[in-house]
């Protein structure tokens, strides 16, 4: 997760992770990927049930019944364990998480224990009442997936209607006092639609966005031949960062965030190097704080059956069941053979990637894209766009 707003505009100064020590249960939510521990951030996909059936669904969700999803006793039992364990923030995800009948009762929980708790879903299901649900338990924000305008967002959620339900959604957020963003998903079908993107969220004082780099995963595989080229992944940042910058400019700010491709970092840093040295050193800094992709290390993912995951793309990637094994014993078994060469990757990626001057900051990129296109979780990361003069060693 790279801040665009808070590396490029300079809303964020390495002395602000500094002053909470970089310790995750202290850090603000905006500064937590700068945490020295990693405490991991966790996804619990708590349904493989949704309303609609997106193209590029990792889950491969759809609106059937599954019979494996975990009981009360053991949802309450992991939340119990991810709080002594010093998880700082619980997201619920899915599927959609608002078909699962006990969110809101494992959200406020999860809060009571001291965790954030924070939702991903497509927002066609939240209600005024159900804002006002979430609103009164302390939830801390909701991120609602809009993968493109009107015409091409209902294409890619498969249901007609859609992108008005998710905008009603988001309204009934804003009413209710939560804190809401957008999540896009970029590739080759929605590109276009992402200046229209920047001019909603200033028209309905959306305060955040996070555009993702398309994982070749579940349903996302799929469509992996729709994926940016690495010129057209360094345009479209390009744009990002100009309407970020824009914004920022005309004091109407957002919080903008690229998620799922850690070239960026390297990019953005490269790009301020040229016009404000000084800005770029600091971006540096903070650069090495993130330290990059951090799955299996600073983000974990409990499935609806209970199998642990390294992230929530890696689904044959199983670390244990929480049915037979706390999430903490699972995270810290240093038996795990890949496991434990997850928090060191640099010793084990090979290619372009194992020679990258930006492998500390990079972190070797996302290890289930490589594997899904070359076969090999170590192989390169077929989506870094870093040309080869960018990445080569200094001598």
């Amino acid at each position: 997760m790279i801040g665009i707003s808070k590396l490029y505009c300079s809303t964020v100064e390495p002395s602000d992770a500094l002053r909470y020590s970089r310790n995750s249960n202290k850090l603000p939510s905006h500064l937590l990927q700068f945490s020295k521990d990693k405490k991991p951030v966790v996804v619990w996909n708590m349904t493989q049930r949704c309303n609609l059936k997106c193209v590029h669904c990792y889950a491969r969700s759809e609106n059937i019944a599954y019979d494996n999803e975990l009981s009360y006793d053991q949802s309450i039992k992991m939340i119990d364990n991810l709080a002594e364990f010093g998880v700082p923030v619980l997201l619920f995800s899915g599927g959609e998480p608002l078909i699962h009948p006990q969110l809101v009762e494992y959200a406020k929980y999860a809060i009571e224990k001291g965790m954030r708790a924070v939702i991903s879903t497509n927002g066609t299901l939240i209600t005024r009442e159900k804002a006002e649900n979430l609103k009164q338990i302390g939830l801390s924000y909701v991120g609602i997936s809009l993968d493109g305008l009107e015409n091409t967002h209902d294409k890619f959620r498969g249901f007609k209607g859609s992108f008005q339900k998710a905008l009603k959604g988001i309204k009934n957020c804003q009413k209710a006092g939560i804190k809401v963003g957008l999540r896009f998903t970029i590739n080759k079908k929605n590109i276009s639609d992402i200046p229209g993107i920047f001019d909603l969220l200033e028209h309905m004082n959306i305060p955040r966005a996070c555009f993702y780099h398309l994982v070749y995963s579940g349903r996302g595989s799929e469509i992996a031949k729709q994926d940016l080229t690495h010129d057209e992944t360094r345009k479209i940042l390009d744009f990002i960062i100009k309407r970020t910058k824009d914004l920022h400019d005309r004091n109407k700010p957002k919080e903008i965030l690229t998620v799922d491709n850690h070239a960026d970092g390297p990019y953005l840093y490269l790009k301020m190097l040229k016009k404000n040295p000084k800005r770029a050193k600091e971006i540096l800094e903070l650069l090495k704080m993130n330290e990059g992709n951090n799955s299996g290390r600073g983000i974990g993912c409990i499935s609806w059956d209970g199998e642990v995951y390294p992230d929530q793309f890696w689904r044959d990637k199983s670390l244990g069941n929480i049915k037979n094994k706390k999430f903490s014993e699972i995270w810290n078994n240093s038996s795990n053979d890949f496991l434990m060469k997850l928090k060191n990757k640099k010793n084990y990626v090979k290619g372009r990637c194992a020679s990258c001057k930006w492998l500390d900051i990079c972190g070797g990129n996302f290890r289930a894209r490589a594997e899904s296109i070359a076969g090999d979780p170590w192989d390169s990361d077929p989506a870094c766009f870093l040309t080869d003069n960018e990445i080569k060693k200094d001598l």
